[in-house]
């Protein structure tokens, strides 16, 4: 895939995950549609997309977020928000991270907008008049997705939503950190990435807490989940309030039925590429098992 070919062209990663298993029990017992939920999450292993979802006249509507931060990201933003009028608008975000460089980018021009961030996956309800999308709360933002979270001028994150964080490392030797070598040149791009992730932390109103509970985790241990607590300590939540973000919209939380079992995976192992040069820090997750194919940068 061309997709696949150009993303491997940015072979660093910021250790992140692609927790890909998650189904939402709440919206697929709410409106019947596993196909639709099984679609949504296969969607967060592919380039992020964006969508425009109206709501008129019950709410303004809002901006639906999902798949992974890559180096065309940006542009593909721009290109969707030519000839809108996103000022003030609401981003839900379903997403496992990705490039360093390119999603400090594209909060920028979050924070340029003025927008509002929160996380979830939209749902639509079938026709019929009156028939109108909601979001739900059982959704995953890991990685450099909490950044992309933390560019939002408000920020509201459901209960039932996961919020995780870890380390920026090597994505093309994550699966084996241990064991890999490591140059100087190597040392010093991650060190340079991390100085430009601490400068747009603080530049978004987040606190040290956020960079300090990320790089603490290694790329061998599982990502770190942010708790209530926190989500506030690091000032990734600025209101408890949903209608502060989603007005007149119904969030959903999940219903009380089987979840499919959470799993790790990489963007791109089904379709191995072969390693490129490092050039920025991006994630993905360690699966702790045999090693993985080289994977697209990502966090």
């Amino acid at each position: 895939m061309k997709v696949l070919r150009s993303l491997n062209l940015r072979g660093w990663l910021l250790v992140g995950t692609a927790a890909c298993g998650v189904v939402l029990a709440g919206a697929v017992a709410t409106f019947g549609s596993s196909a639709s939920a099984g679609a949504s999450l296969e969607e967060r292993k592919l380039p992020m997309k964006f969508g425009w979802v109206a709501c008129e006249p019950n709410c303004r509507g809002w901006v639906s977020a999902v798949g992974i931060i890559t180096a065309d990201t940006p542009k593909d933003f721009d290109d969707f928000a030519r000839g809108r009028q996103l000022g003030g608008a609401t981003v839900v975000l379903d997403s496992s991270g990705g490039s360093v460089n390119d999603a400090i980018t594209l909060g920028r021009r979050f924070r340029n907008l003025g927008l509002l961030t929160t996380v979830g996956i939209t749902q639509q309800s079938g026709g019929g008049q009156g028939a109108r999308p909601a979001v739900a709360s059982e959704a995953y933002c890991e990685s450099m997705c909490v950044f992309l979270l933390l560019a939002g001028k408000k920020r509201y994150v459901p209960e039932a939503a996961h919020v995780r964080v870890h380390q920026i490392w090597m994505g093309d030797r994550a699966d084996d950190a241990k064991a890999a070598s490591y140059s100087a040149q190597d040392l010093m791009i991650v060190e340079r990435d991390i100085g430009r992730l601490a400068k747009y932390t603080f530049d978004m109103g987040g606190a040290g807490d956020l960079l300090s509970l990320a790089l603490n985790v290694p790329p061998w241990e599982d990502l770190h989940e942010l708790d209530a607590a926190e989500l506030k300590l690091t000032n990734l939540v600025t209101t408890d309030l949903v209608a502060d973000v989603l007005p007149h919209v119904d969030v959903m939380a999940p219903a009380l039925a089987e979840l499919a079992p959470k799993t790790q995976a990489r963007f791109g192992e089904e379709q191995a590429q072969p390693a490129k040069s490092t050039k920025t820090a991006e994630a993905v997750v360690p699966t702790g098992t045999v090693a993985a194919p080289a994977a697209a940068p990502q966090k």
